[in-house]
């Protein structure tokens, strides 16, 4: 078995590392069991099953180096079945995750001889201490030093020695003897929470890392080249630095530390950028481990969650409101006590009102809510961070609110959720609109590409109102995983005018902040990007150059064609996100966050956005909503780089899954990037970024102005003959309880997320098998006419349905200036309050209408679902390209617009009342 051809099936290391290891377990169990009558090919292949995973076993504790050299004793010396039983337990062991779970010295990795062992029930029970153990949580310190054998098993020793049985946590210690090994192993292993650097470490792995690195480059690329200058290399402090960078980059939670054998007063001042503390070689390790568990327990403390709970369990009598709380409405009922069966006394023991006291308050958090909130940032790259309770259809209207003023002009793509329109609607912006580039062949939008914001914004600036546009509000990513680079986005427009603030909806994105790769394209980091770049002295260097090379007065086009740069004496950096937790990481429903990250916050913004904040948000919001959040924070930091890492390879399952299978792939295929992304986006020129693992990805997301994201996977269902609607509803859902995000009418949106497992996905490849196996039967025993019908809906959905329509145009007696795009929906939306200022048209009503030179315009909202954005808003001229694409939708629910009534239009007499008031 050769190495690269084993690692090129497989989407992760994880995926590697457990076959690998499956393998050994049926191959040494084959060797024990035949002996000398074993196939020949079995020792050989044992062999190189031991020369792979030896690179990968140094990532980890267990079974690691040590278990890993144990087992190729035991072959060595001959003894098979001993070996078949010890590979047994570790394959167990790693499948279950119960090496997590053991004793100290169960948990302690095969330092010279022995292997952990599991506890029996007998012993587990005996011994208090033993069962405490079990239950507290277990991670891994990576340890970067140059030791030898009887170096690390001194320390490792020591560490043992140093536990107590009231600590909160266990840990095993990784050894990384260089650079290389350090980074790989905090991408490897994600039980890796804190890093120890030791004053002495190579540069250099001494193993051959090609199968993991593999995986990994361009997100880890030449450590030692591209981190440590040459003529730095040998000074530690300055390696220690540029080590400690680059693990931060890559992965932000973790804990760092110091050990030094120089004036560790003087590095400490040196070096706390990215150390959380330095400690003398000399001075024992007690401090060490003691400061490990500590920053462990930090991103461990769920303040809200555990005042919530404290709370719950206290004796209390309510003379308030709620009869619900303590649960006395529910537990002497004689008519409901199923409540609390089903809920738990939990819940109901939990419910209580901010104005009685003992629990803080979401509209002025002094408590243990400031606690979370300030934590959240923290852990999200935030400057202030606020948790919504319901949803983040409420988070876009509070920023919107806090950020805009009547008058003031916002650009918004038109494709974004509704909560963006209505919140546009209620601040009473002058919106203007821009346009996705459109996938007509799958009834969907991609996303607004840069030049199509410069050219508003050049319009605007021509125009003389550019000092009105206060806001870009973009949605990153989108419903069907396209991400924008909002690094790139942000630093053109900013070229343009310097103070705009953008709003980021990552509604369906707050997981992309715990992976390197993505993290770079969220709104959070980006914005910590800039503000660093444009505080360097060498970026004002740049800027120079660049402003000589534009000239003195560039031309549109030209600022068009160039990639621009913003004047670092005049940008500011006003960035915000709103994500909705509770649709990627864990958080009960409706738990939203808003993410903040605006130099002129406190100056500006604080004021209006607290007021924001109280309109929108209840005074009475659901404790248990924001101590889900709470926990979900927790949850992100201290496993979401292993919860990402494994639904990106669930979503890589999922794709080989249909496309090896004879029968699925001859009726379903999943879209690829160069579908979905036109070449003119991609400048990487990678067709295929998703199936070439991290490596390329990383290039991709690097580079280009869109990237789809691998776990957003959208399957093409046209040759099925089915629509997407129906293939939804009638085959997924109601046969067999699969849900899916979202359909066209001839594509499926799957999602993996960070609690999607392998059974998960094996059930929807049997449903999708059962479903196809029942088509294909179906076409078999067909009619001739029944066959040519078929025929006919399987072209048909080939070729997608009408063409998407771009934004037609505000009205004039909505328009502000003839000049500008710009438009006020509110006045159309209350306008539309007055019933006798509307119509209801049909569609060739409307079409007769415009024949005879009479605009038509939209008094309402109608958004169809799919695919969930307006189609017309309050105020828009109704196209007959509009009207096309409505009669093609087969979707069942369209807000807004009832078949037997039609479109509610304003009146002709209505839009003249208009115009004459604005004359």
């Amino acid at each position: 078995m050769d190495d690269q051809p084993a690692a090129s099936v497989h989407n992760s290391v994880g995926q590697l590392r457990a076959d690998a290891w499956s393998s050994l377990a049926d191959l040494t169990h084959q060797l024990s069991d035949q002996g000398a009558d074993a196939h020949p090919r079995a020792a050989g292949r044992i062999e190189e099953l031991f020369r792979l995973l030896a690179p990968i076993e140094n990532c980890w504790a267990f079974p690691g180096t040590a278990g890993l050299e144990e087992l190729c004793r035991l072959y060595e010396n001959g003894e098979h079945q001993h070996l078949a039983r010890r590979t047994e337990d570790l394959n167990r062991a790693l499948g279950s995750d119960s090496h997590r779970n053991t004793t100290s010295s169960a948990t302690a990795p095969m330092a010279s001889s022995a292997a952990p062992r599991e506890l029996g029930d007998d012993e587990t029970a005996q011994d208090p201490n033993t069962r405490h153990q079990m239950t507290r949580p277990y991670f891994e310190v990576l340890v970067v030093g140059d030791l030898d054998a009887a170096e690390e098993e001194a320390l490792r020793k020591e560490l043992h020695h140093l536990r107590r049985a009231e600590d909160e946590f266990a840990y095993e210690i990784v050894v990384a003897p260089s650079f290389d090994d350090a980074v790989i192993a905090s991408l490897v292993n994600s039980s890796v929470q804190a890093v120890v650097i030791r004053h002495r470490f190579g540069d250099r792995s001494r193993h051959d890392l090609r199968v993991v690195r593999r995986f990994f480059e361009g997100a880890a690329a030449d450590p030692a080249s591209a981190d440590v200058a040459e003529e730095t290399r040998w000074h530690s402090e300055e390696r220690a630095q540029a080590l400690g960078d680059r693990l931060l980059a890559l992965r932000p939670e973790l804990d760092l530390y110091l050990v030094s054998e120089a004036s560790v007063e003087t590095t400490a001042g040196r070096l706390s950028r990215c150390f959380q503390r330095v400690f003398h070689a000399r001075e024992g390790l007690l401090e060490l481990h003691l400061t490990i568990l500590h920053g462990i327990a930090e991103r461990f403390r769920a303040p809200f969650f555990t005042a919530l709970r404290a709370y719950s369990r206290r004796p209390t009598g309510v003379f308030h409101a709620l009869p619900i709380s303590r649960g006395t409405s529910v537990v002497n009922s004689r008519w409901i006590p199923e409540m609390a069966r089903f809920y738990g006394m939990n819940v109901l023991l939990a419910e209580t009102s901010a104005t009685s006291g003992g629990l803080d308050s979401l509209l002025a958090p002094v408590g243990p809510l400031r606690e979370a909130q300030d934590l959240a940032a923290e852990a999200f790259g935030a400057r202030q961070t606020y948790f919504v309770t319901n949803g983040t259809s409420t988070a876009n209207k509070i920023v919107v609110q806090a950020m805009v003023r009547p008058g003031d002009i916002v650009l918004v793509d038109r494709n974004c959720h509704k909560s963006h329109h209505y919140g546009l609607v209620l601040a009473g912006a002058h919106v203007v609109y821009l346009d996705a580039y459109p996938l007509d062949e799958y009834g969907m939008y991609g996303a607004v590409p840069i030049e199509e914001i410069k050219r508003k914004l050049l319009m605007l600036k021509k125009e003389g109102v550019l000092h009105r546009v206060k806001l870009l509000m973009l949605t990153n990513c989108t419903f069907d995983g396209i991400v924008y680079n909002p690094s790139r986005m942000m630093e053109e427009c900013l070229a343009l005018k310097p103070d705009l603030a953008f709003l980021w909806d990552e509604a369906w994105f707050a997981f992309a902040r715990f992976h390197p790769v993505y993290r770079r394209r969220t709104a959070m980091a980006a914005a910590r990007e800039l503000t660093d770049r444009y505080r360097d002295a060498r970026y004002a260097e740049e800027y120079a150059a660049h402003r000589e090379q534009l000239g003195d007065d560039p031309d549109d086009e030209t600022l068009l064609a160039r990639q621009l740069m913003p004047d670092p004496e005049q940008v500011r950096v006003r960035v915000y996100a709103t994500q909705s937790t509770h649709k990627t990481l864990t958080s009960l429903r409706q738990g939203s966050m808003v993410h903040v990250f605006d130099q002129d916050f406190r100056r500006k913004v604080a004021e209006t956005f607290h007021e924001a904040y109280m309109t929108h948000t209840s005074t009475s919001p659901n404790y248990q909503i924001l101590a889900s959040m709470d926990l979900g924070r927790r949850q992100a930091v201290l496993e979401g780089f292993e919860l990402v890492q494994k639904q990106l390879e669930q979503a890589g399952v999922l794709r080989d899954a249909i496309e090896q299978h004879p029968l699925l792939s001859k009726y379903l295929r999943f879209l690829t990037t160069p579908e979905l992304i036109p070449r003119r986006f991609r400048s990487s020129g990678i067709e295929q970024p998703l199936r070439t693992g991290l490596a390329r990805m990383a290039q991709a997301w690097e580079r280009d102005e869109f990237v789809l994201d691998p776990t957003r996977a959208t399957m093409h269902i046209g040759l099925t003959g089915v629509d997407g609607d129906t293939f939804k509803h009638d085959l997924l859902m109601d046969r067999y309880g699969v849900q899916v995000n979202k359909t066209t009418r001839n594509t499926l949106l799957f999602m993996t997320n960070i609690g999607t497992t392998r059974s998960a996905v094996a059930y929807l490849i049997e449903v999708l098998v059962k479903i196809t196996e029942d088509l294909e039967e179906r076409v078999e025993e067909m009619s001739p006419r029944e066959r040519a019908a078929h025929d006919r809906m399987v072209n048909g959905l080939g070729i997608g349905s009408a063409a998407l329509p771009d934004f037609s145009e505000f009205h004039p007696a909505f328009r502000p200036s003839a000049r500008t795009p710009e438009g006020d929906m509110r006045a159309a939306f209350f306008l539309a309050y007055d019933d006798t200022e509307c119509e209801y048209l049909s569609a060739q009503e409307i079409t007769d209408a415009a024949a005879g030179g009479r605009p038509v315009v939209s008094a309402t909202f109608v958004t169809p679902y799919p695919p969930g954005f307006p189609v017309l808003v309050p105020g828009q001229v109704v196209s007959k390209d509009i009207l096309a694409y409505m009669a093609a939708l087969d979707t069942r629910e369209i807000h807004g617009y009832a078949p037997e009534n039609g479109y509610r239009v304003f009146t002709p007499a209505a839009l003249e009342a208009r115009l004459a008031g604005a004359r």
